[in-house]
């Protein structure tokens, strides 16, 4: 029995003692008999960033213990790898496995098959490729200029770019300030590296595992890639071991697995490892960016211009359009009158980019954010101040900004208030006035970074189905893939809302198109406000079904029987005593052959934006340069709130990329394009250890889009934070004479900064 709604109540997550206990079911757990007597595959990589390949030696590889087989490229029948999208040049695709020219390092050359995982990198030692090196290009402002070309067979660097509008007027500026802006190359890093297994059954279909961020999606991939029909595939997602964007797109290795199964007629596994995943699964950020912004002495911003060479790696993914979801969100939270936009994705000898929690949206907010705080310094107004000043009114939604971004709703200086106040803004002013008068060793730093995020972007349906079954418990499929983000308890909850069934009597399936019929990519934290309004409308709809098999089990008119959500059962209006259970229901919907079922493709108009503001404190150690994050406090809008517990935990978890970013994370190369960031010990890959417990501040403003009223949280975190803690590592300089700080605030870039500003 409950009391009231379910919803807005923090609940514990259902997916968790499993996960706690026993583990998860992961991608290279699978014990499938179809997987019996399973091949591996390892892939030998390029060692060179860009090289013309004169001859490739496997000869001594095919005599090593084990090996079942080896293919180079010559070797793949299979029409070119899929580009993600139809406009991206075909001069410009990705070859299954090199075999002209290499142009990243660890870009895929060779598949080694052999019978034992541990056979395949030894086979690898004895490949000997003979390359002709060439120049590598890696700084994306030369790739622009296209000295030195990619593809040469393209002719330029080029893959997109989005023209510059009408001219954005200055002219009335009475300041106006310019900065260029690194947003750094980043690694996704999720804890599961990629993995894959394929299998041929007898009725010959292809059946294939991968830790992806949506099976339907990546099936109808396979199918383009093998030319034939999607029903002759299966894909099943278990477990996934975090995505945060990067696993949203198939990649060569995982999706020739199936081919390498039919050539060796056995099943096929490959997994990668951290130091392969680092350097292949795709990148993210990878921006440089020119930004100026202007307005008058009274803190107005009037008109603000971005432009943006995108970094896309050796091959255009996705990453080459995330300046269209920049530009989108170019002004934020503001009413500038005169705003502009433009870009250039270029190639690079690198690892390709591809989405990354929040793609595109976040480097719109660094760059925003960091110039509302230039702007500032230069009057010598708060920041705060000057946020509040320029900000888009609450009266003023739904609008449609000059960047194009249709906001649904808003109520960004309530953000603004809620966050200040939680951090005792005042006094934290007042004490870092106090350690500047006193010369203080520590550096206090207070960053703030007003955000609007883009979710769902162009809307969209998702699948849901939910069954009452003959004993009262309901199955639900969904469409949408949860890796970490909580679904299960999520979905269980909004159906508990509609039905009064118990939570741990709903089961939620996904992750298999044999089993859900359609789906979609999860990702543009759009799972909640479409995926969850269907699945909510299903069970809506199965209430009102079941009302009128109550009704003959009660022998009443319909209209007269009501659900008692709060008992889960049902009777009629003025007679609680005699009633029916879900039980009841399930076994008479059963008896009769009908069943009790409800499908279910809400379709929502347009995205939402979430909204929120992001305070962080820093100390610096003016000595060392070290920079310790001591508070950060986050006031994250994203609508109605179905359960605070997982809100808290999408919003934690995104802090930490985005506090990453700022302070640690950079992807390198050296001057031959040889990646100096590999593995976990190189690369700054955060911990709790750098990071304090975060403060979160509640605010919802309810959509209109969907039935639930919510918005998207999984990426708003990453939004937020990152700009607010660049922010405060600035601000803890700038009586130096700082103006400015590119990410990573490392301890050997701050202290460089203060060595230099002191000089």
């Amino acid at each position: 029995m409950r009391s009231g709604s379910v919803l807005g109540n923090p609940v514990v997550r259902k997916e968790d003692p499993k996960l706690l206990t026993i583990g998860g079911t992961y991608v290279d757990d699978i014990k499938d008999p179809l997987l019996d007597g399973a091949v591996f595959v390892h892939y030998a990589r390029s060692t060179m960033a860009h090289a013309r390949i004169i001859s490739i030696d496997v000869s001594e590889a095919r005599s090593m213990p084990g090996v079942v087989a080896v293919f180079t490229g010559d070797d793949i029948d299979l029409a070119p790898f899929p580009t993600d999208f139809a406009f991206f040049p075909q001069t410009m695709a990705r070859p299954w496995l090199a075999n002209e020219i290499v142009r990243f390092v660890g870009e895929p050359i060779v598949a080694i098959v052999t019978n034992e995982r541990a056979q395949g990198p030894d086979a690898a030692e004895m490949i000997v490729v003979e390359y002709e090196p060439l120049v590598p290009v890696l700084d994306p402002a030369s790739a622009a200029a296209n000295t030195n070309l990619v593809h040469v067979t393209h002719g330029s660097n080029v893959a997109m770019g989005i023209a510059a509008g009408d001219p954005v007027d200055f002219s009335g500026c009475e300041v106006v300030v310019r900065q260029e802006i690194v947003n750094s190359k980043i690694a996704p890093s999720p804890l599961e590296p990629r993995c894959a297994a394929a299998a041929w059954s007898a009725d010959g279909r292809l059946n294939h595992w991968t830790p992806c961020q949506g099976p339907h999606p990546f099936r109808d991939y396979i199918a383009r890639a093998y030319g034939i029909d999607a029903n002759q595939i299966r894909v099943v997602t278990p477990d996934v071991g975090g995505g945060f964007g990067a696993k949203a797109l198939p990649y060569p290795e995982d999706v020739l697995l199936g081919w390498i199964s039919k050539k060796v007629a056995r099943p096929a596994k490959w997994v990668c490892s951290r130091s392969e995943d680092m350097i292949n699964l795709g990148h993210g950020r990878a921006q440089l960016q020119v930004a100026e912004m202007g307005g008058n002495r009274d803190g107005t911003v009037t008109a603000y211009r971005l432009s943006v060479i995108q970094d896309s790696g050796a091959f255009p993914r996705y990453g080459a359009v995330l300046p269209n979801m920049t530009k989108l969100m170019q002004q934020g939270v503001y009413s500038i009158g005169s705003v502009g936009f433009e870009s250039v994705s270029v190639l690079t000898n690198t690892t390709p980019v591809v989405p990354f929690r929040g793609a595109g949206r976040p480097e719109a907010a660094a760059a925003v954010e960091r110039m509302i705080d230039m702007f500032a310094a230069e009057i010598g107004m708060d920041p705060a101040d000057v946020r509040r000043k320029n900000f888009i009114a609450p009266d003023a939604f739904p609008l449609t900004t000059n960047s194009g971004a249709a906001y649904d709703c808003g109520n960004y200086e309530e953000a603004l208030n809620r966050a200040l106040a939680a951090a005792g803004y005042e006094a934290l002013r007042a004490e870092q006035s106090a350690r500047r008068a006193r010369g203080d060793r520590h550096l206090l730093g207070i960053g703030l970074s007003a955000y609007v995020e883009v979710t769902a972007g162009g809307g969209g349906s998702e699948y849901a189905s939910v069954e009452i079954l003959s004993d009262g418990k309901v199955r639900a499929l969904t469409g949408s893939l949860p890796y970490g983000t909580g679904h299960d308890t999520s979905w269980a909850m909004l159906i508990s809302e509609q039905l009064g069934i118990a939570i741990d009597d709903i089961e939620v399936i996904h992750g298999d198109t044999d089993v859900v019929p359609r789906g979609g990519l999860t990702g543009g934290s759009r799972s909640l406000q479409i995926a969850g309004s269907s699945i909510f409308a299903a069970a809506g709809e199965v209430a009102s079904k079941a009302r009128e098999i109550a009704a003959n089990l009660l022998e009443a008119n319909v209209d007269d029987v009501v659900l008692d959500a709060d008992n889960a059962r049902f009777h009629v209006a003025g007679s609680p005593t005699i009633t029916r259970s879900w039980a009841d229901i399930g076994a008479a919907a059963a008896a009769d052959g009908s069943g009790l079922r409800s499908e279910m493709d809400l379709n929502q108009a347009g995205p939402t934006f979430p909204f929120g503001v992001h305070i962080s404190v820093v100390e610096i150690d003016s000595e060392t340069g070290k920079v310790e994050l001591v508070r950060h406090i986050a006031c994250d809008d994203a609508g109605r709130i179905i359960n605070p517990l997982i809100v808290d935990g999408q919003v934690h978890g995104g802090i930490a990329q985005g506090v990453a970013q700022a302070l640690l994370e950079e992807f390198r190369y050296d001057e031959d394009g040889n990646p100096l960031t590999s593995n976990f010990a190189d690369y700054g890959f955060i911990s709790a250890a750098e990071l304090p417990s975060f403060e979160r501040v509640a605010l919802e403003t309810p959509t209109h889009m969907n039935p639930l009223g919510a918005k998207g949280i999984g990426e708003s975190g990453t939004v937020g934070s990152t700009p607010a803690v660049q922010n405060a590592v600035v601000d803890a300089l700038a009586h130096l004479g700082v103006r400015h700080l590119d990410m990573p605030a490392t301890s050997e870039r701050v202290w460089r900064a203060i060595a230099s500003a002191t000089a």
